[in-house]
């Protein structure tokens, strides 16, 4: 984790209040790094945004992108790629905008590039891009995010990127990593939680079908799942070296394993990856 630095002076945006925004923003709420009144966020279905948001205590709710650019330091841009032109045409026919050279604009948008981040907000500059690529578990503190900055950043912004760096590592792992790797980022961690959903979901009904109420399937499965993560973690081994060691010749587990295999898991989900790391690079 970065080094603890003080947030308390900070304000932090969300333009667009959908479910990665209120990841990043109920972790951050969570771990005590933010206060709600902190908070910015913006979205084009006020009642919506209040419903959504005011359970985690926020109340800078608005229908003006432009409020939140404003009002924050730092900047989320979380809407969907596709809402970037409408982004676009909304900045370039506002009649003032706010200085945003001493701000930092963060973008979560898969597949969207530093470049284009420049062409199409080019209205903002100067200012510090970030493209960013992080998980739902953020809410709960165990996120995976990686992040890279444009190449004309500010040092106006310097102190603003080491403010999000100690963000994201709060919230679990966070990489900086050069922009080309981002994609395959994507593939694996941004979509890898709804792969992990479909498994815990797959050997609850497993478990069901063996007779086990589901409500305990679940809990059972989903607790293996993180067990067997934190094992991995904890323990640094390999994954295959922590798999032999549960298989014992002639036993259940690999019987168990040889039935994946016989269904190509290892293939299916290697290949998930690369689908998704394909399609955020078309999104670009």
């Amino acid at each position: 984790m970065s080094p603890k630095r003080d947030l308390s002076c900070e304000a932090v945006g969300f333009i667009g209040g959908g479910n990665m925004a209120i990841a990043i923003a109920s972790g951050l709420l969570n771990k005590g790094v933010l206060q709600p009144d902190q908070i910015y966020v913006s979205a084009t279905n006020l009642v919506n945004l209040q419903n959504r948001w005011s359970p985690l205590g926020v109340t800078n709710t608005t229908t003006d992108n432009l409020e939140v650019l404003s009002k924050a330091s730092i900047v989320f841009i979380c809407v969907k790629p596709q809402i970037l032109p409408r982004l676009k045409d909304a900045f370039d026919s506002a009649q003032s905008l706010p200085n945003c050279e001493r701000k930092l604009i963060v973008s979560i948008l898969a597949g969207v590039t530093l470049d284009r981040l420049h062409k199409d907000l080019a209205i903002l500059l100067p200012t510090t891009f970030v493209r960013t690529m992080p998980n739902t578990p953020m809410q709960v503190g165990v996120g995976c995010t990686v992040f890279c900055q444009s190449a004309n950043s500010s040092t106006y912004t310097a102190p603003l990127y080491e403010d999000l760096q100690y963000m994201l590592s709060t919230l679990g792992l966070g990489f900086e990593v050069q922009e080309s790797q981002i994609n395959a980022v994507t593939g694996l961690a941004g979509c890898g939680p709804a792969y992990v959903y479909e498994f815990i979901e797959a050997l609850a009904d497993g478990g069901v079908k063996q007779g086990i109420p589901r409500a305990m399937a679940l809990q059972l499965a989903a607790q293996t799942v993180m067990g067997a993560a934190k094992t991995v973690l904890d323990t640094g081994k390999h994954p295959a070296v922590l798999k032999d060691e549960v298989c014992s010749p002639g036993g259940a587990t690999i019987h168990g394993v040889h039935a994946l295999e016989q269904g190509a898991m290892r293939a299916t989900v290697m290949n998930a990856v690369e689908k998704a790391t394909k399609r955020a690079s078309e999104l670009s």
